[in-house]
């Protein structure tokens, strides 16, 4: 039985106005009738190959999570400290044999059949001690994903080059252009005791203190809770800069399983738009004439737009967001997001 992981952490701020701390972007229902969340949960329900998931959340998730899961156990961090003690969090109340799929709570993936192949492949090498990391094919060149570089081959997959972080346009188009790089999709499978010895030897004094945290945790209501004052004592790091791009086991699978990590505006109207052609998307109430790659999003108020060119438009509440194509990793910036 594998089992999962599912990560939910993260503010996804430069989807706000529509994602905001108290409501992130995982929580929301941003492609279909279920939250990004909860699709996440879907591609793991199957009860002859997986356990029931672990949900590792933040106190101020915690009532998401139990009101759109059903069937899950949780870990409840004190405060957020990235990906790496969260994932040790969850291996270190697991049997070292254990395998997990670990998966952020906040990404798409259009193609379930292609995402349960690659947890396959993953799994016979993580069995053989790699520590395996899922790979997309890039279509394009882009600037806001992270890349793997491709080394030798192994019988599903790859050895892991070396991890480069988010290129420049003209490198991102060199590596499109080569062909031996993929995105890195932040989505593992792993034995949980490879995990937590490769911790150990990358990051000592991170694998210290969560075996702390744990052994002086708490259960209360269902949920697990990290010793608080032990857990905060780390300092917070990356899966991939804390143990990946150490490893010497590090391993990559391809899944072409139309992934999308949702994370900006320019990315959701892609995932909208599938076929890839240039069209309007609208949800909620709105008119466009004579509108080409135009997105609205209201929660209610009517937009009605005239004439416009590769614009995002998002009404919340009393916030407006106007976005121009290409301009979207930039929302974050804003200082009215800060102030939340």
């Amino acid at each position: 039985m594998i089992q999962p992981v599912i990560l939910c952490g993260g503010y996804g701020t430069r989807l706000w106005p529509l994602s905001r701390p108290n409501r992130p972007k995982a929580f929301l229902k941003l492609l279909g009738e279920r939250t990004l969340f909860q699709q996440a949960l879907d591609r793991v329900a199957d009860p002859a190959h997986f356990a029931q998931p672990i949900v590792v959340a933040g106190r101020d998730h915690a009532n998401l999570v139990a009101e759109q899961a059903v069937l899950h156990s949780l870990i409840v961090e004190p405060e957020a400290r990235d990906t790496a003690p969260a994932i040790a969090l969850a291996a270190a109340r697991l049997s070292p044999e254990t395998v997990l799929l670990v998966c952020p709570s906040d990404h798409y993936i259009a193609d379930r059949e292609a995402f349960l192949r690659g947890v396959a492949s993953a799994e016979t090498l993580a069995a053989e001690g790699w520590l395996v990391c899922f790979g997309v094919n890039p279509d394009r060149a882009e600037t806001g994903y992270g890349y793997i570089e491709l080394g030798d081959s192994l019988r599903q997959g790859n050895r892991i080059a070396r991890f480069v972080e988010k290129p420049d346009a003209d490198t991102a188009r060199s590596y499109v252009a080569r062909g031996d790089f993929v995105w890195n999709a932040g989505i593992f499978v792993l034995r949980a005791g490879d995990y937590l010895s490769e911790l150990e030897k990358q990051r000592p004094e991170m694998a210290r203190w969560v075996r702390l945290a744990v052994d002086g945790g708490h259960e209360d209501r269902g949920a697990f809770h990290p010793a608080v004052q032990e857990f905060c004592a780390i300092e917070g790091e990356s899966v991939d800069y804390a143990v990946m791009e150490n490893t010497q086991r590090a391993a990559v699978v391809s899944a072409d399983m139309g992934w999308t990590d949702v994370g900006n505006w320019d990315a959701l109207r892609t995932a909208r738009t599938a076929d890839g052609k240039r069209k309007v998307v609208s949800a909620g109430n709105a008119e466009l004439i004579d509108c080409r790659g135009v997105m609205i999003e209201s929660d209610g108020p009517r937009v009605s737009a005239v004439g416009l060119r590769d614009v995002t438009i998002v009404v919340d509440g009393d916030e407006v967001l106007v976005v121009a194509h290409g301009s979207a990793s930039n929302v974050a910036k804003l200082r009215g997001i800060k102030g939340e």
